[in-house]
This record gives C-alpha cells, sequence and structure tokens, in this order.
C-alpha cells in the first residue's frame, strides 16, 4: 500500500444510495478509480461481470479465500463478497485512489487488519452514509422495485444492525439529495489528500 493515495471505503445499508454515490463520484474526479469487488450472487439485470463485479462460484471463492488472495471478505444476505489485494494495488501502481463500496462487514475486516499494517492504516478512510430515519430508507427500497416485500423486511432490519456502527467510521453522510452527497463525498477526499501526512514536502 502507499500511504499517499487514499482507500476510500463507502458503506451503507442496502438501499441508501451508496452504488448511486459511487458513480456519481467517479463521474466527476478522475483520480479515482472503483475496485471490482467478487461476489457469488447472481447478476441483476444489466449487470456485466468485469464491469459491476467479478461474479464467482463458491469453489472459485473459497479458493481466493484459501490462498489468502482477499483484502476483505464477507458474507452479506447469504452471499459472499470480496476485495482481491490486487485489484487495489492495481488502481494504487497507475496513480489513483481507489474507492470500495463494501458492506460494514467488509470495512470493519478493513479496519482489524488497517491495526497491524501501517501503510494501510494511512491510505484508508472510511464513509457511512445513512438516510435519516428507517421509514425513508423502507420508502427508497420499496421505490427502486428490485426486491419482493419479505426480502425489504430482511433488508430494514440488516440496517438496523449496520446502523449501530455508524461511530466506528471516520465519516458520516446523512443522505440528501443525489448532489448533496455528492458534495459530502467530494469534501472528504479533498480533505484528506491535503492531510500533511500525504503530502509531498514542497520543494523550498
Amino acid at each position: 500500500m502507499d500511504k499517499s493515495h487514499l482507500l476510500i471505503v463507502l458503506s451503507a445499508p442496502s438501499g441508501a444510495g451508496k452504488t448511486t454515490l459511487c458513480h456519481n463520484l467517479l463521474a466527476v474526479d478522475a483520480h479515482v478509480s472503483r475496485a471490482i469487488t467478487c461476489t457469488t450472487r447472481p447478476p441483476r439485470r444489466g449487470e456485466e461481470h468485469g464491469r459491476d463485479y467479478y461474479f464467482l462460484t463458491e469453489e472459485d471463492f473459497a479458493q481466493y479465500v484459501a490462498r489468502g488472495e482477499f483484502l476483505e471478505h464477507a458474507t452479506v444476505h447469504g452471499h459472499r463478497y470480496g476485495t482481491l489485494k490486487k485489484e487495489v494495488l492495481r488502481h494504487f501502481e497507475a496513480g489513483k485512489d481507489v474507492l470500495l463500496n463494501i458492506d460494514v462487514q467488509g470495512a470493519a475486516t478493513l479496519r482489524q487488519a488497517a491495526a497491524s499494517d501501517p501503510q494501510l492504516s494511512a491510505s484508508l478512510v472510511t464513509v457511512f452514509l445513512i438516510t435519516g430515519s428507517l421509514t425513508e430508507l423502507e420508502s427508497r427500497l420499496r421505490y427502486r422495485n428490485q426486491d419482493a416485500p419479505e426480502v425489504i423486511q430482511r433488508r430494514l432490519a440488516a440496517a438496523r444492525e449496520e446502523a449501530a456502527h455508524w461511530k466506528d467510521f471516520d465519516y458520516l453522510i446523512v443522505s440528501g439529495t443525489m448532489s448533496e452527497d455528492l458534495h459530502c463525498l467530494q469534501s472528504i477526499v479533498v480533505a484528506e489528500r491535503l492531510r500533511s501526512t500525504r503530502a509531498r514536502p514542497p520543494r523550498w
């Protein structure tokens, strides 16, 4: 890991808008690249392997775990998700900051790893996105019309548990409009880039 580059972790309950926020940041900041994560869940309509996720079988995922190739991995809603170390490193080597769209479990795994890895600790920036209320989150889940009612209830139950961990993150964004959320995330990225611990010494 290179401490001059950021590893930006964005976590949120399902339906809070983190995927949209990630897309919006990538559209306006050419210095940020998204690390594509692996998953064992089936592709949703319109999703493509290598663009949205790396869609893996359970067997392939288990082999990556056994070889220690994941930076973090977790099971969420019955499916496995993980971020390959080489996926992050290839963006760092290209001179980019890296954006990770991962769940609360994955963020906790990264924080734990950072406790014993000074370079990872210096790069890691964690952000939690949450709606103003559970009622608002439920409205968003119903509006996107992707899940059956029983699935929505499971996601809301999980959201209650995830929301309890917001203080574990470096930053909290209470979701408003898409432009407001983007402004908040851009402000965080700019502030983190300007930290003196990441700056190259001026040439006086």
